[in-house]
């Protein structure tokens, strides 16, 4: 008999598309959908359970299908609640789920979707953080903030739960044709603002071979905390440039002005920590990914961004790089 997987958030896409794809699994026997509200479209094979996990009831349903193992992706970067919906949601679920698990004694494998965010961006920060580094400015606020508590409340359930295997993907920004964060969100500015006197250093994941990471560690993964990023780096002002975007060079200070403006006239703000992240950037090291976890992806940073170019409307100004990034695309040879 094969795997029966529990998977939160999937109204949203990506958990969407990764349930449905892991219910084609011959490893897999069952997949069950858990979010708040239906997901959009035909979930196929997946058997969707309508229900919060904030609510001890998440219990009752791990209990009643036998799950074996849990894929939590209902960690998020934003929320139509405002901040404090989005806290409760991402941490206070976390931590009723993990308590759920805690009480399931057939529970064999537990696999998170973290973030990079969580290394934060300063001018103190290592070229490469590997898995064993903390950042040095500890992100304060946001999505960042929250990823590091429920990282902490996840090596919790580990100490407590020793037969648990538990695999923690650290994903670096997730890009594609069908990626909607405030990241993907910036770059589709009109006009796209950067900090005068940086060029961040930027390091993405193809939204397939995130996916792709999450199957992998789903069915055959290993017990441990794995950096998830395509090879190499891509400078903030080489992206721009290949979108065909022009930009605004303002002071630091002066961008989260520019994000209070982009606000009122209905545009995705700058949150602290994307201007620390437009600012300095972030590069992880993924050799445990490759040697430990043996997961590799398709797809490089650079032709990761190219891809996620093609589906970007060109700017005002159509810059000398935009026709290179289409010849960028596709998965690396």
């Amino acid at each position: 008999m094969g795997r029966v997987v529990l998977v939160t958030g999937v109204s949203h896409d990506l958990g969407s598309r990764f349930a449905r794809s892991l219910a084609d699994d011959p490893a897999v026997e069952r997949v069950v959908g858990v979010d708040v509200v239906p997901p959009r479209g035909d979930m196929g094979q997946v058997d969707f359970v309508r229900a919060d996990i904030r609510n001890p009831v998440i219990a009752k349903v791990i209990a009643s299908r036998d799950v074996d193992t849990v894929v939590h992706m209902s960690v998020h970067a934003t929320s139509g609640g405002g901040r404090s919906s989005m806290k409760e949601h991402n941490v206070i679920g976390t931590m009723q789920l993990l308590a759920a698990c805690q009480k399931a004694p057939g529970l064999e494998r537990l696999v998170v979707k973290s973030s990079t965010a969580v290394y934060g961006s300063s001018s103190r920060d290592p070229a490469m953080f590997t898995e064993d580094v903390a950042a040095k400015q500890m992100p304060r606020s946001g999505y960042a903030k929250d990823m590091l508590e429920v990282e902490g409340y996840v090596r919790g359930f580990a100490r407590r739960r020793p037969d648990v295997a538990v695999t923690m993907l650290r994903a670096a920004n997730t890009v594609g044709p069908r990626v909607a964060s405030p990241l993907t969100q910036y770059f589709r500015l009109p006009v796209v603002p950067t900090v005068l006197g940086y060029d961040a250093r930027l390091q993405f994941l193809h939204e397939t071979d995130l996916l792709a990471a999450l199957r992998h560690a789903t069915v055959d993964g290993v017990h441990g905390t794995f950096n998830v990023a395509g090879s190499g780096v891509l400078m903030l002002s080489q992206a721009v440039r290949r979108l065909g975007r022009p930009t605004l060079a303002v002071p630091g200070f002066a961008l989260s002005s520019v994000g209070s403006f982009l606000k009122q006239t209905g545009m995705p703000g700058l949150s602290p920590e994307m201007t620390g992240f437009l600012t300095f950037g972030r590069g992880v090291d993924t050799a445990r990914m490759r040697s430990i976890l043996g997961f590799e992806p398709d797809y490089s940073t650079e032709a990761a961004f190219a891809d996620f170019a093609r589906s970007v409307v060109p700017g005002l100004v159509p810059g000398p790089h935009a026709a290179a990034a289409a010849a960028l695309g596709g998965p690396r040879a």
